[in-house]
């Protein structure tokens, strides 16, 4: 059985409280990988063709209100 198998069985047999506290960590930890991966594309520029995408599209008055 591999690591991942474990796991999965692990979170099957838990109860519903423990399930939904293990669930609220697992959020947690995903939305802050999600954080890091995000601030890291911004400090190395991966993201940058969204601001120049942005500045077109206002240059050509496509942009609308949100």
């Amino acid at each position: 059985m591999t690591r991942l198998e474990e796991l999965e069985k692990a979170v099957d047999s838990l109860p519903e409280d423990e399930y939904r506290r293990f669930r609220n960590w697992f959020m947690e930890k995903d939305w802050e990988r999600w954080d890091r991966q995000i601030a890291e594309d911004s400090r190395t520029g991966r993201l940058d063709f969204l601001a120049e995408e942005a500045l077109e599209a206002r240059e050509k008055s496509e942009l609308r209100d949100l």
